[in-house]
């Protein structure tokens, strides 16, 4: 995964827990307040915030995207050579420090922060011993596609005053020596032999040719020109106008097409007639780092293959008791393919009315979920369909709220064709993009008094596995009635268990790109296109598929062991305070706290 696909989630406000939510964290923030003072409380508080403002520097559109706009006039040139450099010689400083703390002397939610503090540091070291900024573009995004969604000021970069149009403009400015490094690097991946698989060059040129305009008024770049608020002064009107023609046409639209020409005439040539990171160079240990980032565990590539394995078993055997309910009297196995052919399954006209459905969705949602939550977000939900520069290859998603609450959580849907959209996808789809999934855990994570690296911070494991597990509670919810929408969650379940397999055999098994489309389409019921897609973003980002499903069933086995070990007094809604209440942990941390949660109860 590249810098940009790194970014992962969460940011501010302050919400205060209900005193029945969780008597573990009542004790452990009793703790910490008897030892606020300490010299150990204050250098990891201190060595967060040096910790969160060197992420922030280093890569500041994290920052703009989960809410912190401190930043919004800063790119980052974290592909550069040098900048990498100085940032491992930063994060030995920080081990250094974090060393030096006896976590023993910590409580509450400094030992917490210390823990987080210790995985993400030894991960951080470990990742950039690999050369990943020599793939800076794929077709899941880079910095220009990233930057053109911010454009229009209506996703995570606010654009409606004089000083937030000049932030973007120094962005712009700042995109054209990014572009430059970035075909450098490629470069030099070209000679070292780290280049992306071929078939995923062809996947993404169409993007990159798209960026480049005849003039600036005709460039995604420009969209908040076209949009001034009424109020503001002709004068700043007519400067910011002119200043970003000028960048435009002068630097940026060149820049770009350089980028283009340089993906088609030299890139794809030199692409890869290889499919998994496992092919490059020392590329079977650059996997398992990211094995090891993706779930924050220890389990190897062959055990999470074993279990995705036993997962799309264990799950096929449900559609053997659900096909005859909606008709189906095939093998279980052909399910998935047999759906995909119904027509009934399919009956859209148009993208809005896909729209309102999912707004239907979210009312009902927003009256039963406090059933199980006694945390819950004070931040908005809005629904949204993708933009059309990113439709095609980007998958259903969720942005997170603002910090300072004027710009609601997002969840944007992809409609490419609304006359083959899925019905039977959306409400588990929804349950994991919308609430009680990536909305809940982020926001209400946005909206806690943590220290900034957590609020504007995450792991790949925690956060979709909440997400998925989140999936799951349909059924509590009574949302997973109708056949149609089990057998939806199930496939969608069925997707994260495959993609344990697809994903690991690409990297680490040696399984080629078309192999693992069959096996999608086999198992999942796939058409050609949509498993090619999955597939392809399999291919861009290692390891991250895997967090999904890892995540989810470590959440599963800790309330299963909650239950077992409370009996009586276990209560859903207090055992998701605990998951919810400290913000993205690693699993091991998670696991930490459940079982401290579950001893304080007896």
């Amino acid at each position: 995964m590249n810098h940009v696909g790194r970014i992962s989630a969460i940011a501010a406000a302050v919400i205060l827990a209900c005193a029945t939510v969780q008597p573990a964290q009542a004790a452990a923030k009793a703790v910490s307040v008897s030892q606020a003072d300490t010299a150990a409380a204050r250098q990891v508080k201190q060595l967060a915030a040096d910790y969160y403002m060197s992420n922030a520097r280093y890569e500041p559109i994290g920052p703009t995207f989960f809410g912190d706009n401190r930043f919004d006039d800063q790119l980052g040139m974290s592909i550069a050579p040098a900048k990498r450099a100085q940032r491992a010689a930063d994060f030995r400083k920080f081990a250094q420090r974090l060393k030096a703390i006896d976590p023993a002397q910590l409580g509450g939610d400094d030992r917490i922060s210390h823990a987080i503090l210790d995985y993400e540091i030894k991960t951080e070291l470990a990742a950039l011993q690999f050369p990943d900024h020599l793939l800076p573009v794929n077709q899941m995004g880079s910095m220009p596609v990233l930057l053109a969604t911010f454009a229009d000021g209506k996703a995570s970069q606010p654009i409606s005053t004089p000083n937030e149009y000049r932030a973007f403009l120094s962005r712009i400015k700042q995109l054209t020596p990014w572009i430059d490094q970035a075909i450098a690097n490629m470069r030099k991946g070209i000679k070292a032999g780290v280049v992306l698989p071929k078939s995923l060059i062809v996947a993404t040129l169409p993007q990159y040719q798209k960026l480049p305009s005849k003039s600036a008024d005709t460039s995604p770049f420009y969209a908040a020109i076209k949009n001034f608020p009424a109020a503001m002064p002709a004068a700043d009107k007519a400067s910011i106008t002119a200043a970003y023609q000028t960048e435009i046409d002068k630097r940026l639209n060149p820049a770009l097409a350089r980028l283009a020409a340089f993906l088609e005439k030299e890139y794809l040539p030199a692409g890869l007639d290889i499919h998994g990171t496992g092919a490059l160079p020392n590329g079977a240990e650059w996997y398992k780092q990211r094995v090891a980032s993706s779930t924050t565990t220890t389990l190897t590539p062959e055990q999470i293959h074993a279990t995705g394995l036993a997962e799309v078993a264990r799950i096929q055997q449900q559609f053997a008791v659900l096909g005859p309910k909606l008709g189906y009297t095939g093998p279980a196995a052909g399910l998935p393919k047999w759906v995909g052919e119904q027509p009934q399954y399919m009956p859209f006209k148009d993208d809005q009315e896909i729209l309102a459905i999912y707004r239907k969705l979210d009312v009902v949602l927003a009256q039963r979920l406090p059933a199980l939550f006694s945390l819950m977000p004070k931040s908005p939900l809005e629904q949204r369909l993708e933009p059309e520069l990113t439709r095609a290859t980007a998958s259903d998603h969720y942005t997170p709220p603002s910090a300072d609450g004027k710009r609601p959580g997002v969840f944007w849907s992809v409609v490419n064709d609304a006359t083959k959209y899925d019905k039977t996808k959306m409400t588990s789809l929804f349950l994991h993009e919308g609430r009680p999934g990536h909305h809940f855990q982020i926001a209400l994570q946005m909206e806690k008094d943590l220290p900034e690296f957590r609020r504007f911070g995450g792991n790949n494991a925690y956060i979709e596995g909440w997400a998925l597990y989140a999936e799951t509670l349909g059924k509590e919810i009574g949302v997973f009635d109708d056949a149609d929408q089990l057998f939806g969650h199930l496939n969608s379940e069925l997707l994260r268990a495959a993609r344990l397999v697809v994903d690991t055999g690409l990297h680490a098994k040696g399984w080629t790109r078309e192999q693992a489309i069959a096996y999608l389409r086999d198992t999942n019921g796939y058409s050609e296109a949509v498993a090619k897609s999955a597939i392809e973003r399999y291919m861009a980002w290692p390891g991250q598929a895997l967090g999904y499903k890892v995540g989810a069933l470590k959440i599963a086995e800790l309330r299963q062991r909650a239950s077992t070990a409370m009996g009586p007094k276990f209560k859903l809604p207090a055992f998701h305070a605990v998951v919810l209440g400290d913000g993205t942990v690693p699993l091991a941390v998670l696991e930490q706290n459940v079982d401290r949660w579950i001893a304080e109860s007896k």
